[in-house]
């Protein structure tokens, strides 16, 4: 990427091989490669938008998003070679990242990104130590951003192939870049090697920790600086928080809330989503549904995506609020927070628990920090929950899983 972001000779090398297949400035390209970063890069190089294919989409989401995208080429199965350098072309304002949103809640959207969304994403975090670690694949945005933004602060960045808390305990690195999901099951593992290790900084996407689980994090974790932002792959970064003072808008972006429902005006948003590989452009304002308020202080406080709300004896039960307070409960890993049917109440709040947690435990830490109406009525442990590429939990394919009686889950007792 043009500002900040230098390529290497792999870079240069797969930009040389991309344009002897007709690959310039404008063109989309499709990467089905295990080294993602180089192929990346070169064909920003070349000014033209990367996909990365995710794979573990089944054959009618990957068909799904690749007719949406319609690419030039897609790349898969080449190594990247090395190369002499090849001379940028674009601009701040050319496309060069084709994004697809998780699918927690459903299929993936390919979405459009200008080299400029991220670049001022990318200050607007600012620098941060390295090495960095982006603990996941690189078809996640999230984790893409992380390994990206690490290269723009000049820092060597490390990948996994997928989320695994041990690995990244052990990593080495001095950030890491995850979700309030992986956030629980890192610091246990921390706990479990019996200190802190390296880290200095950890990132976390998503705006519903906790304030247990960022006492836990001071506890485990008292030298590092705990950086936590609320976004979306449609809008990217929108706001941010630094200590005690609440999420505050980036500078430059606007928000409003319209009964209820949070909506973004923002400079760092995508230019638009591709269906059948024609441009709907983005409006000026947007929204991804998700609920959200202000406090007293000004500071944004979301509770969640609009269609994660449980609705239970009259009552509508934010999940995601719900999941910020059982993840603070001794032996818990994760929890999903979704609802089952019932004759009289409509939904049951139910979670699912990751872990080995004692159901006493659970619910003491449920009567000590939801009202009653919010405290599960269901409890069922997984051994693992699926997770979409970003590491949360696949909250659709759960849900679907639950209603169909497929979920390898047993009640809690």
């Amino acid at each position: 990427m043009t500002g900040g972001v230098v390529p290497d000779a792999r870079a240069h090398g797969a930009a040389r091989w991309l344009a002897a297949r007709g690959v310039r400035e404008h063109s989309r390209v499709a990467l089905d490669v295990p080294d993602v970063l180089p192929w990346f890069l070169g064909a920003d190089l070349l000014g033209a938008a990367a996909l990365v294919v995710e794979p573990s989409w089944t054959p009618r989401e990957r068909a799904a998003v690749l007719a949406d995208a319609d690419p030039d080429l897609v790349v898969s199965g080449v190594t990247a070679p090395q190369g002499e350098p090849v001379e940028p072309a674009g601009s701040g304002g050319t496309f060069f990242y084709l994004a697809t949103t998780s699918g927690s809640s459903g299929s993936p959207k390919v979405l459009v990104r200008t080299r400029d969304s991220w670049l001022r994403s990318f200050s607007a975090l600012g620098p941060l130590p390295g090495p960095v670690l982006a603990p996941g694949p690189l078809s996640s945005s999230l984790f893409l951003f992380a390994a990206l933004h690490g290269l723009w602060c000049g820092q060597p960045v490390t990948t996994l192939p997928r989320w695994d808390a041990e690995a990244a305990a052990r990593a080495g690195a001095a950030t890491v870049h995850l979700v309030p999901a992986m956030l629980s099951a890192l610091l246990s593992a921390l706990e479990r090697r019996g200190g802190p290790g390296t880290l200095r900084t950890v990132v976390c996407g998503g705006a519903h920790l906790g304030d247990e689980v960022r006492a836990r994090f001071a506890r485990v974790l008292p030298d590092a600086e705990l950086i936590e932002y609320y976004g979306s792959a449609e809008h990217s970064l929108i706001a941010i928080r630094r200590g005690d003072g609440g999420l505050r808008p980036v500078p430059g972006v606007d928000l409003q809330v319209r009964d209820g429902v949070l909506w973004v005006r923002s400079p760092l948003a995508c230019s638009g989503q591709l269906r059948d590989g024609d441009l709907r452009p983005s409006g000026d304002w947007s929204t991804v549904g998700d609920l959200a308020g202000f406090d007293a202080s000004g500071a944004l406080v979301v509770r969640g995506r609009a269609g994660s709300v449980v609705s239970s004896g009259g009552r509508l039960v934010p999940a995601e609020e719900v999941e910020a307070v059982l993840r603070s409960a001794p032996g818990v890993d994760d929890v999903l927070v979704t609802g089952t049917p019932h004759p009289r109440f409509g939904e049951l709040v139910t979670a699912i628990v990751e872990g080995r947690p004692r159901l006493r435990d659970l619910r003491a830490v449920a009567r000590a920090g939801l009202a009653p109406a919010y405290r599960p009525h269901r409890w069922l442990v997984v051994e693992q929950l699926p997770r979409t590429p970003s590491g949360k939990p696949a909250r659709a394919l759960v849900a679907d899983q639950l209603a169909g009686g497929t979920l390898p889950a047993e009640p809690l007792t």
